[in-house]
């Protein structure tokens, strides 16, 4: 057994013991390589439950926040799946294993070349990205069946994303006034309306409009910066 199978078998027993029941995304998190979607530098950590920077002030999040918000989202093979905040790719890789199609948009450029290049590399096929404002959503490709948001909006989700949900649909989406009050919210949307649920606190970067302008490659300095993000939490089922 290598280390690398012999630590991605004990991240799965964590992900188990912390609530993580649904075999589909635990069977994702163990097909697709963590190590592939982060830094060479921090290759010795991709199978601990932590975040890691990728560059442009950016994180992977870690796999516990991953399986739950995925577990959370209840994907089947007919979905399409609309996520914002490509990042590494690593989450659009995991949903690509449990969905339909995965429409994935990124406002840093920079980061979605690198995430796109990992993922072509990985021969995984059903994942359209590109590079725009998220809070807009993806209006030519709209309705979706499901919905992730990988940044935190401030009191609500954004208008844009609500209307490109479908009948039934269900919404995965941190909200927060600040960092130290952010959680998980469900949203579903029923034939009446819109059904929110509050899940699991967590810490993400905010949801910001618009194209990140004026950014170089991530260089290594970048890579180093401090990383802002919750402890592993225990999953609310």
């Amino acid at each position: 057994m290598t280390l690398d199978l012999a630590r991605k078998i004990r991240l799965i027993m964590k992900l188990r013991k912390s609530g993580i029941t649904d075999t589909a995304v635990l069977a994702a998190i163990e097909r697709v390589p963590r190590e592939a979607f982060i830094p060479p530098m921090f290759h010795d950590q991709a199978y601990e439950d932590t975040a890691l920077p990728i560059g442009c002030g950016q994180t992977i999040s870690q796999p516990l926040v991953v399986a739950s918000m995925t577990q959370e989202l209840q994907v089947n093979d007919r979905h399409k799946v609309l996520e914002i905040g490509t990042g590494s790719g690593y989450q659009a890789a995991i949903l690509a294993k449990l969905c339909r199609r995965v429409y994935s948009i990124e406002r840093h450029k920079p980061l979605l070349e690198m995430a796109e290049k990992r993922l072509s590399s990985l021969r995984i096929s059903n994942i359209t990205c590109k590079a725009a404002d998220g809070m807009k959503g993806w209006t030519e490709q709209a309705p979706f069946d499901r919905i992730i948001v990988t940044a935190a909006a401030s009191e609500e989700p954004p208008e844009a994303l609500l209307d490109q949900m479908s009948l039934g649909g269900i919404m995965i989406i941190p909200m927060g006034r600040d960092k130290s009050s952010q959680f998980i919210y469900r949203i579903m949307r029923h034939e009446d309306g819109f059904s929110c649920e509050q899940r699991m606190p967590v810490r993400f970067v905010p949801l910001l409009p618009n194209m990140a302008k004026g950014e170089p490659d991530p260089v290594q300095d970048d890579l180093a910066e401090p990383l802002v993000f919750a402890p592993p939490f225990a999953f609310q089922s």
